[in-house]
């Protein structure tokens, strides 16, 4: 669908349903997420957000949070909420517009790209533990990120994972190049091809702190390369 058809849909599901539900599926590395489009103007309700869950459940669980604010529900923050899931309840947690551009597309065209609020609905693992519970399945941890922090990092990573860069970027060149391979392991380079540069293992999170410009390319899935010609410029994915 083109752009213009996609803009159409979404208009014609808010007039017929005071609401449009998207849904991106998963790339084999990104979670799957789905969101809602309306909620803020027609409700004065945030919008809301659910990652990890089939398009179906998804679906139904947007569409039974929107019923219930038609009914005058307003949802907030560190609420158990049992009228979604079997046997266990759901939380809201506010998401931090940083995140927005990731995950919140064509609900932000829909609300002219101005300051509104968005809520993601966090479901538990089966034993009822939400992701910030220490007992929480790890299993779950990256199908599930929670927007409401790590604003500052990004990646579907643990922040002490090793990663390849060179000497020369550890000395202060700049990253222009990432490679996120078949395996999953992640390369930074100054340069496509590292030369005589030994490869040399460091932290994920150090190099974000280095250069938090590389959070913009978080979500490369396995395979793909990201480039820049400069620190200025926009990263191309290969």
């Amino acid at each position: 669908m083109s752009d213009q058809q996609i803009t159409e849909s979404i208009l014609k599901d808010i007039e017929e349903n005071q609401l449009c539900v998207a849904y991106i599926n998963t790339d084999g590395y990104n979670p799957r997420f789905g969101y809602s489009i309306g909620l803020v103007k027609q409700f004065n309700h945030p919008e809301i957000l659910l990652i990890g869950l089939d398009s179906d459940s998804t679906e139904a669980m947007i569409n039974n949070a929107k019923n219930q604010i038609a009914e005058g529900t307003k949802f907030i923050e560190g609420v158990n909420y049992s009228s979604f899931l079997i046997d266990v309840p759901v939380q809201f947690v506010a998401v931090q517009p940083a995140h927005f551009p990731d995950y919140m597309g064509y609900a932000s065209w829909y609300n002219d790209y101005q300051d509104y609020p968005v809520l993601q609905m966090v479901w538990p693992d089966k034993a009822g533990h939400f992701p910030w519970d220490d007992a929480f399945s790890e299993n779950l941890r990256f199908e599930q990120p929670l927007l409401d922090r790590n604003s500052d990092f990004k990646f579907l990573e643990e922040r002490n994972l090793g990663v390849f860069t060179t000497q020369e970027v550890l000395e202060g060149a700049t990253i222009l190049y990432v490679y996120h391979d078949d395996d999953g392991d992640w390369q930074f380079h100054h340069q496509s091809e590292s030369g005589q540069n030994e490869g040399v293992l460091v932290s994920l999170e150090s190099l974000v702190k280095r250069d938090p410009s590389l959070n913009q390319i978080y979500h490369l899935n396995y395979g793909e390369r990201a480039t820049r010609a400069s620190l200025e410029d926009d990263w191309q994915i290969l």
